[in-house]
């Protein structure tokens, strides 16, 4: 830091002093940012850890329902049965922030509010077990929707913690600590000022006394 600094005055010196208060601030306050931006990460972790077995179990089941259901029907069926979906789906997004970092949230509206209106073909040419495979899928959306909100919440987060780890970093390993050696190079070399000055001071008055002494011998 000494080499850096090419003019140790008091105003420098005042500057890196205010620069170091600001510094040690923003610090403390990055530090906070990062500790409560990991709680809600973890929070939305576990969250999300929990969510993914829910929705990948609901989906297995699904699977297998189609499955069964495609053993027992021909395929031209069931592709005529799936080909036009009987129920809409609009999609909402809005945002939440989370410690600067806005995070999404996903609203969904059907077209029917009838929880059983879900059903795109007639009954006559399908089994019980397509129903069951429309069914799964349809309760396991929600949740598939709350789950890429989640994971992308999460992503948008991580990303954040590590720009503010960085950020973190920055000011305790390198600014501060070099702010703290200006500071100390300053104040020595102002001593040392000081200290020069004031030698020469203590010579200039002993000249003065001794050519005063001088004086009066000859007069």
């Amino acid at each position: 830091m000494a080499n850096k600094v090419t003019n140790p005055t008091r105003m420098e010196l005042t500057r890196l002093k205010k620069k170091l208060v600001t510094a040690v601030r923003g610090h403390k306050l990055l530090k906070d940012k990062r500790d409560e931006l990991m709680r809600q990460f973890l929070d939305l972790a576990r969250e999300n850890m929990a969510l993914r077995l829910k929705v990948e179990e609901g989906i297995k089941a699904a699977n297998t329902n189609f499955v069964i259901a495609k053993a027992g029907m021909s395929e031209q069926t069931l592709h005529s049965a799936l080909m036009a979906p009987k129920q809409e789906v609009s999609l909402e997004l809005s945002t939440k922030n989370i410690m600067s970092v806005d995070i999404p949230q996903f609203e969904y509206k059907t077209k029917s509010a009838d929880a059983n209106d879900i059903y795109s073909y007639g009954f006559a040419f399908t089994t019980g077990d397509l129903d069951d495979a429309v069914k799964s899928l349809s309760d396991v959306f929600s949740e598939m929707l709350k789950l890429a909100e989640i994971e992308k919440s999460c992503q948008m987060l991580a990303a954040e913690i590590e720009r503010t780890r960085r950020r973190v970093n920055a000011l305790e390993y390198v600014i501060i600590p070099e702010t703290q050696e200006g500071i100390r190079y300053i104040t020595m070399k102002l001593d040392e000022n000081e200290r020069s000055t004031q030698v020469r001071l203590m010579k200039v008055k002993d000249m003065m006394l001794e050519e005063a002494h001088h004086y009066s011998e000859r007069a």
